[in-house]
């Protein structure tokens, strides 16, 4: 592979690893990382129980790494001039985000955390880091949460906290004023979980997918309203996903590439696409069970790499921990047309509106022109029946557009007859459920007569067992007894008995 041309090799939706050149960082899984300037950025994570603390930068035009040296802010002055307090602790199931010339990093685990989440900055200029004061109502110390950029906010779901308790709350940072506020969200919200992926869409609905309680791993999507504050749980479309945490996420227009994660028994191997319009899943491609990005606690980012996107994947643990970096160039996908003309029959109406805007505006130059006395030498160089014409034509693709709308229509009516059918078969079906319920009661009831009677029973054989025991042991005692009188019958004739003593008849 040309190091110096690499991303002209690539194959559309497939993963390739990078050669690197140098020294590579410390494997590891559950770090947060962010492409800045063709340059990813690794911060922390965890590796056999211990918590990193570096900053890694991985170069996507020369494939190498390099460590970045932080400098840490000692001056007082400069503390309260930049808001910053001097701090940087090895950190793990944290989140990175890109904010102007800063890299902001958020939450996570550490060993000497605050009781509160914690904001961390690295400026990418000065190489200066350090914590950035918060106000407002600071959510509690958490890991493996989700954090989204909307505009100038950060958007924090879930998580869990020191004492391993589950969240599921919102709190979003407003970034221009360093304050957290928390969201009172409407409906029915996930459950609490850690280790999911969320992103925005439209910069108005943030999207929930997957995580994992300490019992359960989830596979189902959330939306939440960021205008209405609602939350949502719509009809999916395409490929049914398996349960998963510990994945990850990034985003390219319209479309939501999740890779890795698992189970914690083995890793999920396919790479998933979810048009976040259309809310349709599909499975991009597939790796072999034990590569790297079938691992749990890896990172994904999109990249601008020679004027074409990227996805750039690193890290992750499947058994055994990772630092392979791996890419992918996403096949361009069409987003020419508006989203409101996604479906035929808005692109119809959208269409049959715009035509009778034009028809009205047509006819309406026309009663003007025909007014105006003043404009006779320009009739008659300009023909009233030029505009008939277009008007005509317009009419004709008028009468298509709506019959276009009534096919449509008809399709729809076609849709909910089939609905209407599901909907009555649903419905026989609930009353058969109901009917083979009501005979299962029955059943139950009838069995818990039987197990009665069959308890009664076992009670009267164990009480028969008793019984010919007794009678058994009788008869023992009873053939004891007839031997023993036996035995005395045979001694009284062996000596001739009382009786003969008495009679005086004498011995022979």
């Amino acid at each position: 592979m040309d190091i110096n041309n690499w991303h002209s090799e690539l194959e559309y939706d497939q993963w390739l690893r990078l050669p690197v050149s140098g020294p590579r960082p410390s494997a590891r899984y559950k770090h947060a990382a962010a492409v800045v300037d063709e340059k990813l950025y690794v911060s922390g994570g965890s590796r056999n129980g211990r918590y990193l603390s570096d900053i890694q930068v991985f170069h996507l035009r020369s494939l190498a790494w390099s460590a970045l040296k932080l400098k840490m802010e000692t001056d007082a002055d400069k503390v309260e001039e930049n808001n910053l307090q001097e701090d940087f602790p090895a950190t793990s199931g944290h989140n990175m985000i890109k904010w102007g010339n800063k890299l902001l990093i958020l939450g996570g685990h550490s060993k000497n955390s605050s009781d509160v989440v914690a904001v961390r900055a690295i400026d990418l200029e000065t190489h200066q880091c350090g914590v950035i004061k918060t106000s407002g109502k600071v959510p509690v110390a958490r890991g493996g949460q989700s954090v989204t950029l909307v505009g100038s906010r950060l958007i924090m779901f879930g998580g869990e906290d020191r004492s391993r308790h589950l969240l599921n709350d919102v709190h979003v940072l407003d970034l221009d004023t360093m304050t957290w506020d928390v969201v009172e969200a409407t409906q029915t919200p996930p459950a609490s979980r850690f280790d999911h992926t969320a992103a925005v869409h439209a910069e108005r609905y943030l999207f929930i997918f997957g995580g994992c309680s300490h019992s359960i791993f989830f596979n189902d999507l959330h939306i939440l309203d960021l205008q209405t504050m609602e939350w949502s749980q719509p009809q999916i479309q395409g490929d049914l996903v398996i349960p998963r945490a510990g994945h990850a996420g990034t985003t390219i227009d319209e479309n939501w590439y999740i890779v890795g994660g698992g189970d914690n028994k083995s890793g999920t191997p396919e790479t998933l696409l979810f048009n976040m319009s259309k809310l349709s899943w599909s499975v991009l491609t597939s790796v072999k069970e034990r590569d790297p990005l079938a691992s749990e606690g890896l990172t994904v980012c999109s990249a601008f790499v020679n004027g074409e996107k990227h996805l750039v994947a690193f890290g992750g643990y499947n058994g055994r921990y990772n630092n392979e970096i791996f890419v992918m160039k996403p096949k361009p996908t069409d987003s020419t047309r508006p989203k409101i003309f996604q479906s035929p029959a808005a692109a119809a109406a959208a269409a049959s509106v715009t035509a009778a805007y034009a028809l009205a505006k047509s006819e309406k130059l026309e009663f003007i022109e025909t007014d105006d006395s003043n404009f006779e030498g320009v009739r008659e160089n300009n023909p009233v029946q030029d505009f008939s014409i277009e008007i005509n034509a317009i009419r004709e693709e008028n009468k298509v557009l709506e019959s276009s709308v009534a096919e449509v229509k008809a399709e729809n009516s076609r849709v909910r007859e089939k609905i209407d059918d599901i909907n009555g078969t649903y419905a026989e079906l609930s009353k058969e459920l109901h009917s083979v319920q009501g005979q299962l009661v029955v059943e139950r009831s009838r069995c818990s007569k039987l197990e009665a009677q069959i308890a009664e029973l076992q009670k009267m054989l164990e009480t028969s067992r008793l019984i010919e025991d007794e009678v058994q042991q009788l008869r023992r005692q009873k053939s004891m007894v007839d031997r023993n009188m036996e035995m005395a019958a045979a001694q009284t004739q062996g000596s001739g008995g009382v009786w003969r003593w008495i009679a005086g008849t004498p011995n022979t």
